[in-house]
This record gives C-alpha cells, sequence and structure tokens, in this order.
C-alpha cells in the first residue's frame, strides 16, 4: 500500500515512488510517492486562492485544538513512527510527539486571543479625537520546508501557527522522514479547515526550489542548513523568508559550579544533550568550555556519563544513542573526527561503530580551525576546552560563525546577566545545556543561525503584517 501524500485536504498519489526506510537497518518502513506536478499546482493554486484571514477564530482554535488531542491519542504509533523513519530512540520521539501536542494546544490558545492593540493617537494635538486599531493579518501562503531530525515538531512549528493566523499552507517534509508529515495530514482532514487551505507534499530539492520562487507562495519558512536557507533568502529578496538554521551550540561550566555535585551534574547533562537524537539537533551541546583547574576532573566525568549512554537498537526503551540518518551523513562526520585527530586532537572516547553508527564520542586539544570546533558537526561528538576566565570562555562561545542558544552552568546572577548581555545568540540557558527549548518560547539565532523566529506566538508575528485602521472623531 502506498502511503498518501496531500492535495489542498484530499489523499492523493504520484507516479513517482519514494521509499521510506529505516536508517539503523535499512528495512522498508513504507512507501509513498514524490507528488505529481500536476498535484502540486493544484496545491499552490488552491492556496493562492484560499480565503482563509476571514476564517472564524473559533474555528481556527477548535482545528488546532482537535490535531493537540489526536496527537495524543495517537501518541505511541506516532512516536514508533518517528523512530522507524528517523532512527531516533523511541524515548526522545515520545518527547517529540509531547511536543507537538502542546505546540499545537498553544496554537489553538494564541488563536483565540489574537485580537490586536488600540493606540491613543491624541498624545499629539493634530490627531486629537482619533483611534488606532492595529491588527496583525495574513501575509498570505506559506511554504513550509521542513528537515529529517524533528519530522513531528518542526512541521508542528510551521503548521500551526500558519493555521492560528489563517495562512494557508503548502509543506514540504524531507524526502527522508514524510511519513511523519503526512500522518499529521491525516487529522488535519479531520477538522472543518477549508480542504483547498493545506497540502503535504513529499518532492525533491529541485521541485522545491520552483516552489521557493513561485509568486503565489509569498511566506517562506525553512529549517535546514544554514547554506540552504541564506540561498533561499538571497532568490527571493522581496518574500518574508523566516530561517531556522542551525549552529556549534556551547556549554559555558562557570568558576562558580565547580564542586563535586555540581561537576557532576553539568556532565551528565551534556553529555546527554550532545548525544541525543545522535547529536542531530541544531542545540545539540557541541562545544564546552570548562575552567582549566577543573578541566581534568570534568572530562573524566564526561567520558564517563558518555560511555554509561546506551546506544543500540532505537525502538529498544533503554536506547538513548541510534544511529545517523544515513550512511553519508556518518561518514562525513567520521572524516571531521579524522581531521580533527590528524591536527592535533586527541581522542577520550567513541569514534567506533559502522554504517550509520557512530559510537558518542568525545574530543580534547582540538584546533579552534577544525570543522568539529568551527561548523556544525550534526553527530554524536563534544569538544571540550579548558579556559582561564569566564571572559576568555564567553569570547570561545562567540567565536563562531553561528549564535543560535548557549547554555551556562551558574548560580550566581550577576553572571548570567553579563553572559546575557554579551554573548550573540538566540538565547541563553542559565543552569543547563543550550538544548532547552520550550516550545511557546520566541526561538532562533543571530549570524549564521537564521533570522525570524519560531515559538508559536512569535511565528505568528513573522506570518503576518500590521494593519491599521484610524477611527476619527472619536472621545476617548
Amino acid at each position: 500500500m502506498t502511503v498518501p501524500y496531500w492535495v489542498a485536504g484530499k489523499p492523493s498519489t504520484g507516479p513517482t515512488p519514494l521509499e521510506v526506510r529505516h536508517p539503523g537497518d535499512g528495512h522498508l518502513v513504507a512507501t509513498t510517492s514524490l507528488a505529481s506536478t500536476s498535484d502540486i499546482e493544484t496545491a499552490v493554486a488552491t492556496a493562492h486562492a484560499a480565503d482563509t484571514a476571514t476564517l472564524p477564530a473559533h474555528v481556527r482554535a477548535d482545528a488546532l485544538t482537535h490535531v493537540s488531542a489526536r496527537l495524543a491519542e495517537r501518541a505511541e504509533e506516532l512516536a514508533r513512527l518517528i523512530t522507524a523513519e528517523n532512527g531516533k530512540p523511541v524515548r526522545w520521539a515520545r518527547t517529540e510527539v509531547t511536543r507537538a501536542v502542546s505546540t499545537f494546544r498553544l496554537a489553538a490558545e494564541e488563536a483565540r486571543r489574537w485580537s490586536g492593540d488600540l493606540q491613543r493617537l491624541d498624545t499629539d494635538p493634530g490627531s486629537a479625537g482619533r483611534l488606532a486599531l492595529v491588527r496583525r493579518v495574513s501575509r498570505g501562503p506559506v511554504l513550509g520546508i521542513t528537515p529529517f531530525n524533528f519530522p513531528l515538531n518542526l512541521v508542528a512549528h510551521k503548521v500551526a501557527p500558519a493555521i492560528a493566523v489563517g495562512a494557508p499552507f503548502v509543506l514540504k517534509p524531507a524526502p527522508a522522514t514524510p511519513l511523519s508529515a503526512l500522518a499529521l495530514g491525516e487529522i488535519l482532514a479531520e477538522t472543518d479547515l477549508p480542504a483547498g487551505s493545506w497540502s503535504i507534499l513529499p518532492t525533491t530539492n529541485e521541485v522545491a526550489a520552483a516552489l521557493v520562487a513561485d509568486p503565489r507562495l509569498p511566506v517562506v519558512s525553512f529549517t535546514g542548513s544554514a547554506e540552504v536557507g541564506w540561498r533561499i533568502r538571497d532568490t527571493v529578496p522581496r518574500k518574508q523568508v523566516v530561517l531556522e538554521l542551525g549552529g556549534n551550540a556551547a556549554a559555558v561550566v562557570c568558576p562558580d559550579y565547580t564542586g563535586a555535585t555540581d561537576l557532576a551534574h553539568a556532565a551528565s547533562r551534556i553529555a546527554t544533550f550532545a548525544m541525543y537524537s545522535a547529536g542531530q539537533s541544531c542545540i545539540a551541546v557541541q562545544r564546552v568550555f570548562v575552567p582549566r583547574s577543573h578541566y581534568r576532573a570534568f572530562v573524566d566525568l564526561l567520558v564517563t556519563a558518555v560511555d554509561a549512554l546506551a546506544t543500540g537498537d532505537p525502538f529498544d526503551d533503554a536506547t538513548e544513542v541510534g544511529p545517523l540518518i544515513d550512511t553519508a551523513a556518518a561518514q562525513r562526520v567520521r572524516q571531521w573526527i579524522a581531521e580533527a585527530l590528524d591536527a592535533g586532537a586527541t581522542l577520550r572516547t567513541g569514534n567506533n561503530g559502522a554504517g550509520t553508527t557512530l559510537a558518542p564520542t568525545v574530543l580534547t586539544d582540538v584546533p579552534r580551525t577544525a570543522r568539529v570546533h568551527r561548523d556544525e558537526v550534526f553527530g554524536p561528538v563534544v569538544v571540550v576546552d579548558p579556559v582561564d576566565s569566564l571572559d576568555e570562555a564567553l569570547a570561545g562561545v562567540d567565536d563562531s560563525r553561528f549564535g543560535l542558544q548557549a547554555g551556562l552552568f551558574t548560580r550566581d546572577l550577576a553572571t548570567a546577566f553579563h553572559a546575557h548581555a554579551r554573548l550573540a545568540v538566540g538565547a541563553v540557558i542559565v543552569g543547563d545545556v543550550p538544548s532547552f527549548r520550550a516550545d511557546q518560547m520566541p526561538y532562533g539565532g543571530v549570524k549564521d543561525s537564521g533570522a525570524g523566529r519560531e515559538g508559536v506566538r512569535s511565528a505568528m508575528h513573522d506570518l503576518t503584517d500590521d494593519r491599521v485602521l484610524v477611527l476619527t472623531g472619536i472621545t476617548l
């Protein structure tokens, strides 16, 4: 049976099959198909023609609430689907489904209070008796492009805000992991959303480039690599382009956080969130800065914590680290590790395995010019550097073309505020790893980490424009 894709709210199949295989052992999970040329045109044309901006708030909110509830009902099924197509250990896949449930619930809440603001204009004599109603209205249909690493919740962060503001959307999921998005389509089809207002289309990157250029899709929301994201923005400079790209997230162990218990806690958290999902998260811990006086002790603790992580079959509830998405990804990470070792780095643990499997790896003495230090490794690798001061650590965090999130292990409020003022990142996570994300908070980065913000309400702002209504002759 071929899993259908969704065109203007209806199931369809195309002539070109798309096999989805499990990254771990390569077994066939399911077969869907690439969207046909005619179906793609139908999807874009109906999104362009759809009048969803006037859809009552209760209809949008009820649809979002329904999706949230159905995701919760199908949670275990969807978690195992994520694991099947992505290779993510099922324990982390369950967390992803839980977050998607929250993302749609938050969007339903925001849809109900998306009302606009009143602004009195009689602050100047020439505007006496005038009042402005400032509402935010949809910029138009949204093209959402999502990556493989969170095939449900990153889709949710495109779809839920679009529905909340009344924007039609065309979603292109990653070709390696389309099944979670297509399952979401089954749930969307149960709602009262206008049929022409949404489509979910597996397709190639070449076809996606044509969708990016299509003037009927004035908003592009892309999550993926920096190189592709900025190329999209350069290609369509007159469109609204929202980019959530990635980084090489850093954690700083501060001088006040060097007691034995604190170091052990920091090492445990960093080990887990450098390696979860095989490091295939844009906020996985990649770089760590530790006071030189406690460097050796910390490295020993980190290696012990990393070696204790359960690796293996991602369908096993005990497994914490599974395979990478494909052999090419694993080979690239191995190559970057080899380059670092050739340049003088020291391997503390890991760097073994075959195929898509790579053991969690800890490196020290890594030159700052090595790719595992300066670029986004997107694999189960962490680099640890000694520093002689907090300011040296913060400078190390900023010595990067990325600026997504940073983690700061400290209990000192002044240190937290100093880092927050100093660091060029989208968020500083105090007392924990940079991998923390709440789905309602603004999420995104600076520099090569992107432009615009996710997080439901923040995304709703990015998908809309201010529209002002000025009332005259009003007694205030």
